[in-house]
């Protein structure tokens, strides 16, 4: 397999995607002549030309309703996001009219459009740069939500959305570009939406994980000392998995969600919430979600670390949880107190 960064895996996943479908083209700013802000359409002009992959204005409500109109009449448009927050003034194109086309026409008009978006912080880019803003785009019917955590499922993921006869957005954890790693490519690389992937297997707890929390949730268990987890990415939120989740957690008996976000409107309440509901008496902890605080991302290296749950923090937090039965202060709680 060939070793790829995330960045060239999303690359390759589109051009596969390209070949095999004329339909396929690519909307954007700066995503043909430059090869993409983060490189992640690099070559795509050069093999495809300016008819399917083109630059646009610095206007997201504009491209996206161009999108969605080229997507209404018969293509499938891959629209690139610099950074995730820009779609807010464009919002509506996403939520109230892909995601709602063919719901209003009686299944006669779909939308396959692909909006993708770098998101996250950890490289420094401030508070107006650096939010996952999943929420956003949770219970909107109709919308398909993935979250891409490596090259590998980047790839998988990406071609699985391209292929989707519905509106899918695909968030891009911005530090994870860089990372590099082994790539199944071809039809055998693509991973269907709404399936989870469990990363490593334990017998104590049940982690969930997404984006970037996927490798400090790995750090954390492989530094644990007394227990051990299942760690599942979910790789998508809208649908997610739960049939993988419920099946884990009714195995280990306790649950643990690790969010990069705001512990408010977190995704990780809306899944407690449904293995609460079905699992209630099989449980022996209450679920424990580790968030981010309610608060910007500072700009600062060591409070934008301090903002994200690390693989420390992630481990002293279970081992707290599965010590006293109890759920433990999150640290902005207890470092205020002790203040």
């Amino acid at each position: 397999m060939p070793r790829m960064r995330m960045n060239q895996a999303i690359t390759a996943a589109i051009a596969d995607e390209m070949r095999e479908n004329p339909d396929v083209v690519v909307f954007g700013e700066d995503v043909a002549v430059a090869g993409g802000p983060f490189k992640t359409s690099d070559g795509l002009l050069e093999e495809f030309g300016p008819l399917r992959v083109r630059d646009t204005p610095i206007s997201e409500m504009g491209f996206l309703g161009a999108a969605v109109g080229a997507a209404a009449t018969g293509l499938r448009p891959v629209a690139e996001i610099m950074f995730i927050e820009f779609i807010g003034v464009a919002l509506d194109q996403v939520v109230t009219e892909a995601a709602k086309f063919n719901y209003l026409s009686g299944g006669k008009v779909s939308c396959p459009i692909v909006v993708r978006a770098s998101a996250g912080a950890g490289l420094g880019f401030g508070c107006q740069h650096s939010q996952m803003l999943d929420s956003w785009l949770i219970g909107n019917p109709g919308l398909k939500l993935a979250v891409t955590s490596g090259p590998g499922n980047a790839y998988g993921l990406m071609r699985s959305a391209i292929r989707d006869d519905g509106p899918v957005v695909v968030l891009e954890p911005r530090p994870l570009y860089a990372m590099r790693k082994e790539v199944r490519t071809g039809e055998d690389g693509i991973i269907s939406l709404g399936k989870a992937f469990k990363r490593v297997e334990g017998d104590d707890i049940t982690i969930l994980a997404l984006g970037s929390t996927v490798w400090a949730s790995l750090e954390a268990v492989a530094s644990a000392e007394g227990w051990s987890a299942d760690v599942i990415d979910l790789q998508s939120l809208q649908p997610w998995d739960t049939e993988a989740v419920l099946r884990s957690v009714a195995r280990t008996g306790r649950l643990a969600t690790v969010e990069e976000g705001p512990l408010a409107g977190g995704w990780g309440a809306h899944v407690t919430s449904r293995v609460v509901a079905d699992l209630f008496g099989e449980l022996k902890a209450p679920p424990l979600r580790i968030t981010s605080p309610d608060t910007h991302v500072p700009f600062v290296k060591e409070l934008e670390d301090l903002y994200r749950p690390g693989a420390a923090y992630i481990a002293k937090q279970i081992s707290a949880l599965l010590e006293t039965g109890e759920v433990p202060a999150h640290w902005w709680e207890s470092e205020g107190a002790a203040a």
